[in-house]
């Protein structure tokens, strides 16, 4: 097979035949086997955007120290934003290549590989090996811990695992009408943040909401809104009714509020029907301004009163971009971080760029210590759903 074209069926077979945590293993096998592939390594990103950290496969001849690598400025910073392999000179005489790997928008990691010489047909293969590398750590990542472990830069406290576990799994999501995608740096004392969404035949449903408290109290609070929100909105329940399950859970099981923001956006038409439950306004830019989308704004989630939430409209276009934060992006010592600026200049770039960008600027202002979660969530609305040829 050396030299050949890769056979994709062959390779997902051996990776179902291997370990789940070998999938490494079985993509450098394959590259060894074709190409004579001297070093084989896959780098994860790990949970906030801002490091890298080294994977090598079994048996390879990795001389580099197994510890996170700062992402900002790389040559892995520069594959991962434009989504483009990369090739260099080995300090050996080699070719190093470095691959993304993405599946549908979800930037995992880079595909690392030194070959002794490549042509067009060998890089498009290296190519094709990310790509199915992608798709087979997310199915393996059903079976094993590994690649959990691998996004962890540091020591995750027991409130932080609660808070991880109730994400997405993938922070980042591509489809024809939108690309969205979102990032959580928790605090020194986790405050409670959480996003979420998901994708049906025609919504798309997003969340950000922010539970009060402090550390196992506000993880344990989330855990409770966020699985009232899944449960409603999985019996096909709009906006409204998702925040009136949330508000009764609370209001039963739980002494506490939480603020949210819940979006249904109509994938045929771009309109929005969200409920706000205390949270900050969201920004919007659209044409070169920012600007607050400025809603009207419920009570908490939890909050003992008369009335219910409020439906409201928001009529997205195509080319705008929406910005939904909690307020540890805003507060003490964020509010130091010029958020709209930050949003002008990361406007033509990719959602997961700007949320890096954006999330990386309130480290800063915040000197890396943050005193309350800081949560985004950036949404791209491109335009009508795209129909086959002759549908109408």
């Amino acid at each position: 097979m050396e030299g050949g074209d890769l056979e994709l069926g062959e390779l997902l077979a051996a990776a179902e035949a291997a370990p789940p945590g070998e999938s490494v293993d079985v993509v450098a096998r394959d590259l060894q086997k074709r190409f004579g592939a001297e070093r084989v390594s896959f780098l994860f990103v790990d949970l906030i955007g801002q490091r890298l950290v080294r994977l090598a496969a079994a048996g390879a001849d990795v001389t580099e120290v197994a510890e996170p690598i700062a992402l900002r400025g790389s040559v892995y910073d520069g594959v991962l934003r434009d989504q483009r392999q990369h090739v260099e000179p080995d300090d050996q005489g080699g070719r190093r290549v470095i691959t993304p790997v993405t599946n549908r928008g979800d930037c995992l990691g880079v595909l690392e590989v030194t070959l002794q010489s490549v042509d067009d047909t060998v890089l498009r293969q290296v190519r094709d090996a990310a790509h199915a590398l992608a798709y087979i750590i997310v199915t393996d990542g059903r079976f094993t811990d590994l690649y959990h472990l691998g996004r962890r830069t540091t020591e995750t406290s027991l409130a932080a695992e609660i808070q991880h576990q109730l994400l997405p799994s993938a922070p980042c999501c591509e489809a024809a009408q939108f690309t969205l995608a979102a990032g959580l740096v928790p605090a020194d004392d986790i405050g409670g943040d959480t996003y979420d969404y998901t994708l049906d035949r025609d919504t798309l449903h997003v969340s950000i909401t922010d539970a009060m408290g402090h550390d196992t109290n506000s993880a344990l609070l989330a855990t409770l809104l966020v699985g009232a929100l899944r449960r409603a909105r999985r019996n096909g329940c709009d906006a409204l009714r998702q925040a009136d399950h949330a508000h009764r859970a609370l209001l039963s099981h739980s002494r506490g509020l939480a603020t949210g923001q819940l979006l249904c956006v109509d994938l045929d038409t771009g309109l929005c029907e969200l409920v706000n439950a205390g949270h900050p306004w969201p920004l919007r830019l659209r044409e070169g301004t920012v600007e607050e989308v400025r809603l009207a704004v419920n009570l908490p989630f939890g909050v003992v009163a008369p009335g219910s939430f409020r439906l409201q409209q928001l009529q997205l276009r195509p080319g705008d971009r929406l910005i939904l934060l909690t307020d540890g992006m805003l507060e003490r010592g964020a509010a130091a971080a010029d958020l709209t600026s930050v949003i002008h200049a990361t406007g033509d770039l990719h959602p997961r760029d700007a949320v890096r960008a954006l999330t990386g600027a309130v480290l800063e202002a915040c000197h890396g210590n943050l005193r309350d979660d800081a949560t985004v969530l950036v949404l791209d609305w491109h335009g009508e759903r795209r129909r086959p040829d002759g549908e109408h």
